[in-house]
């Protein structure tokens, strides 16, 4: 080798070891994106930004408004990022050595030349819809040594190419809806490459903003005079930063197109899609039917005015793009009268379509249009009515994220193809859901997910209520829709820690994407709105104790990241994530010491009162919380958006204001009385002449406590004892004004085998003595494999599966972060043949290890999946050992009542009985036989299991 190929090679390593060890400030625009931007040179790679110079970016007078808009926020991204500006040209090329050059095929000169002079191949995105290249391209143009080229497919590829560059550089989709900062940096390179992005999965993705009063109304008054273009121009520009293309605009008070003209004109030269709600028909909105409608919204006796009035929607929307909603509701979003029959619905859709031909001179089947199955429009098509095969069929869910028609397989495919409607937020029965996020990816994923695999696919809305705080799901959601196949349900997690790095940083990322995964778990267990102080169990399991304190726990450690953040990051982390878990812990608190303050008045207890003065500062709290969010933080920039009422509901519809929960105050006698309680009881004693028995103790669990209490006032002197020497206490003695939790234990080394009933002495005022019973259970192994059986129960979590039997075609799959406790497991795919159970036929298997024996009950804990087949419901099948699987339909009960139990539970608990003839080992088995069934839990109960709403902790095992 001679001297100048070793300098080449030398010069080479040190480039690529730089590459490796330098670090590099990158984001991607969404999260699983290639990075192309570094903060460090490197061999041929493009200066965008160095050293306060800034190359020129080029664009073409002959393109999209829209790629012009885009070019100017790039132009102020890299002003933000640099503190430096560039030139924004049109026209001939000046002499410059480098250059960014944006256009779309077809309508930019510059980039056609350099395809025809094959310079740039584009065949990765010609003819297809949004799609993008972006590349360095050297020697483009005579005097130019490189050009960043963006250039798109349409006017969205392009825009999604440039905001891409953006978010690339350090500008979060979220710098102006969520306060995200900019990492401000002075050297930008492009690291050479061909990046293509080839198009969406789904073609319309879009968002819905409703029941946006008091909220997102009140603040749009204030900071903009009212919903206006200054409010959506804004958001037309967060739509396209995280890659959606279609928006329903508010519509409760508001009229999109009648309240300021310059609305729609805007979407289209931005280049958002527009359309209007499920039950607005005809690019009219249900307010100006308000203002210019005369006579009933009745098509039997009011067809000319209404005719008249949608022609006018029609011809007001003239070229833009928009998705025309077909079909008729009643109005104010109600079902149409009882009369309405299936032919009169099918003459309305045909009349509409005849209007639109009308007007746009072109065949109806030109013109986007869309018919909403939504609520009981699904059972007219269910019952025959049919629409044109142009038309979208958007399928909706049931309000509460669990879609409720899907095709079918077999089905032939549609030209207007399927869609779904989805919900983050909504106002209706069994409660409204409006305050804060409680929308878990892993459900949206679960559920959208079955969507696609199903070709649901022509267009995704989420009716996301304000916007705020419905940050995160909504990233996720477009993102979903974008590439549903690089985000498996494996890859979760790891979404949601590139996501929290795009808005914060690598150094907490994966600290916030656990603080953003487990509260939204926590709020999806059941709607803020439809907590109160009977939710959870004050007495079995510690339940309501164990969901205070873990919510309380994350809060310590988001306000801890919080602290250690800059400062300018703090306006960002408390709307993302702070904000949510601290508003959602002090909720939770405030109904657990509701919840005391009723059992400690029933039981005379000296903390009757204390718990009394707690909730009413616990609710003074919450109106501190969002006077912070309204008022304080951002400067006050996001005034009204916490206006939302949360506390107090009596029935599905919101309170005018929150209202407190009723508490109690007592009077106390003047000296100390000491009462005796004990954990799963709400029982006290002396007043009880019952035995006083402790849950039972089993190898592998927790203890349980014993508490003393004061009924009076001053205080008293206590011991605890026992005179067996495996048995712990602890405290063994003490003073108590108020009252103190004693907790009891066993060292199961020194416990004897078998069952033994252990006596505990409280001993108090004047020596009178209580005694306390603990059962200490030493029959089961805790070296066995599987479950143990205690107090009467066995509890497992459906990801800890001892096997997992698949078949050739049929994988056991779980769903990270899924359900009310852990997890979730379900067969994929989701569009696999139903099984026959048994044999060797896709199963879980779970050993339990059983005292009692006898009929136990095997409680399935399993989402509340809807039937999207809408045939005979979707089953699942339990047996234990080798007894014949018992097959259960969870839609059995399809009634209104069972269905809001359901959703507001967010689960299905499906009983089956079995009966054990012989204590020791057992097997479980869970049995496949419709796909999308996920399962969240079993309990075995031999009869002796208490009520509580997430039901009991999972058993020891093994």
């Amino acid at each position: 080798m001679n001297r100048s190929n070793i300098k080449v090679s030398f010069c080479l390593l040190v480039a690529t070891l730089g590459l490796l060890i330098t670090p590099r400030m990158v984001f991607a625009q969404a999260p699983g994106d290639k990075a192309y931007i570094s903060s460090n040179n490197g061999r041929g790679y493009f200066p965008l930004a160095v050293k306060g110079k800034v190359v020129p970016i080029y664009t073409a007078d002959t393109d999209y408004p829209g790629v012009m808009i885009a070019s100017k926020s790039l132009q102020a991204d890299i002003r933000k990022v640099t503190t430096d500006s560039a030139l924004l040209l049109t026209g001939n090329i000046a002499q410059t050595k480098n250059l960014i050059l944006i256009g779309t095929l077809g309508k930019n000169e510059l980039i056609d030349r350099l395809v025809s002079e094959k310079k740039l191949n584009v065949s990765n995105i010609k003819g297809k819809w949004e799609a993008h290249i972006t590349q360095v391209i050297n020697n483009p143009f005579p005097g130019v040594k490189q050009a960043l080229v963006i250039v798109g497919s349409d006017k969205r590829g392009t825009i999604y190419g440039i905001y891409d560059l953006s978010t690339q550089i350090g500008v979060s989709p979220w710098y102006w809806w969520a306060d995200v900062p900019v990492k401000q940096q002075q050297n930008l390179y492009v690291i050479p490459g061909r990046y293509v992005d080839g198009g969406p999965a789904v073609k319309y993705r879009g968002i819905f903003i409703n029941d946006e009063a008091p909220s997102f109304s009140g603040w749009a008054k204030e900071k903009f005079g009212g919903v206006n273009h200054l409010v959506y121009t804004k958001m037309f520009e967060l739509i396209l930063r995280l890659k959606g293309n279609y928006l329903w605009p508010a519509m409760w008070g508001n009229a999109f197109n009648d309240d300021d003209k310059l609305d729609p004109m805007l979407a289209d030269e931005y280049g958002v899609v527009m359309g209007t709600s499920h039950h607005e028909p005809m690019d009219r909105a249900q307010q100006e039917w308000k203002r210019y409608g005369s006579g009933p919204w009745n098509y039997e006796t009011n067809a000319d005015t209404l005719r008249s009035f949608w022609r006018k929607g029609i011809e007001h929307m003239d070229n833009k793009e928009t998705i025309v909603t077909v079909g008729m509701r009643g109005d104010g979003d109600k079902p149409m009268t009882d009369g309405s029959n299936i032919s009169l619905l099918e003459k309305i859709v045909a009349d509409q379509r005849s209007i639109i031909a009308d007007v746009t001179h072109k065949d109806a089947s030109q013109t986007p249009q869309m018919w909403a199955l939504y609520k009981e429009v699904q059972d007219y098509y269910d019952k025959g009515m049919r629409v044109p095969d142009d038309v979208t069929l958007l399928l909706c869910d049931d309000n509460w994220g669990n879609i409720r028609k899907l095709p079918k397989l077999n089905e032939p495919a549609r030209k207007g193809g399927y869609g779904i409607y989805y919900h983050f937020d909504y106002v209706g029965d069994p409660r409204n859901y409006k305050w804060l996020n409680t929308n878990p990816i892993s459900k949206t994923w679960e559920q959208m997910h079955l969507a696609y695999e199903y070709d649901a696919k022509q267009v995704w809305i989420v009716n996301v209520g304000d916007l705020k705080p419905m940050e995160f799901p909504i990233s996720f959601f477009l993102d979903y829709a974008w590439s549903p196949d690089k985000w498996p349900a494996s890859r979760l997690d790891e979404y949601t820690r590139q996501w929290a790095a795009q808005q914060f940083g690598n150094t907490h990322a994966a600290e916030i994407a656990d603080i953003l995964t487990t509260y939204t778990k926590y709020n999806g267990r059941r709607k803020p709105e439809q907590l109160d102080q009977n939710t959870y169990s004050l007495t079995n399991y510690r339940e309501f104790e164990r969901v205070v304190n873990d919510y309380n726990q994350l809060e310590v450690k988001a306000r801890r990241l919080y602290n250690a953040l800059p400062q300018q990051y703090k306006d960002a982390y408390y709307q993302l994530v702070l904000h949510p878990v601290e508003a959602c812990a002090n909720l939770n608190e405030l109904y657990f010491d509701a919840a005391k303050n009723k059992l400690y008045a029933a039981q005379g207890r000296a903390a009757t009162n204390l718990m009394a003065t707690d909730v009413k500062e616990l609710f003074k709290k919450d109106s501190a919380i969002s006077h912070y969010y309204d008022k304080i933080m951002a400067n006050g920039k996001w005034d009204h958006m916490m206006d939302q009422t949360h506390i107090g509901y009596t029935y599905w519809q919101e309170p005018r204001a929150n209202k407190m929960p009723a508490v109690q105050n007592i009077q106390l006698s003047a000296q100390p009385q000491m009462g005796i309680a004990i954990e799963g009881s709400e029982l006290w004693w002396p007043q009880q002449q019952s035995k006083a028995i402790l849950p039972g103790f089993y190898p592998g669990c927790e203890g349980h406590y014993i508490e003393v209490f004061n009924r009076g006032q001053g205080d008293f002197n206590f011991t605890a004892t026992s005179s067996s020497p495996y048995i712990t206490i602890a405290p063994q003695k003490g003073s108590v004004s108020l009252q103190q939790r004693i907790w009891i234990n066993v060292n199961w080394a020194k416990a004897p085998k078998g069952v033994t009933d252990v006596p505990i002495t409280i001993s108090g005022l004047d020596n009178s003595k209580i005694i306390i019973h603990a059962i200490v259970n030493n029959v089961l192994l805790l070296n066995g494999t599987g479950f143990n059986e205690n107090n009467g129960y066995v509890s497992i979590e459906a990801a800890h599966y001892n096997k997992a039997v698949n078949s050739a075609n049929i994988k056991w799959e779980v769903i990270p972060d899924y359900g009310r406790t852990l997890s979730g497991v379900m067969p994929a795919p989701v569009t696999a043949k139903a099984q026959v159970p048994g044999g060797n036929s896709p199963h879980l298997e779970y050993v339990v290890n059983m005292v009692d024996t006898g009929w136990v009950s095997v409680k399935t804990y399993i989402s509340p999946t809807l039937d999207f087949t809408n045939s005979n419901g979707l089953h699942f099948a339990i047996s234990i050992d080798n007894e014949k699987p018992q097959i259960i339909n969870i839609n059995a009960d399809e009634s209104t009542k069972a269905w809001s139990k359901d959703v507001s539970d967010n689960i299905k608990i499906m009983e089956s009985k079995f009966h054990i003839t012989k204590s020791g080992a057992h097997v479980l088995k869970y049995w496949m036989v419709n796909p999308a069934v996920v399962l969240q839990k079993i309990v075995i109960d031999s009869g002796t299991e208490r009520p509580s709403y997430l039901g009991p902790p999972e058993s020891y095992y093994h």
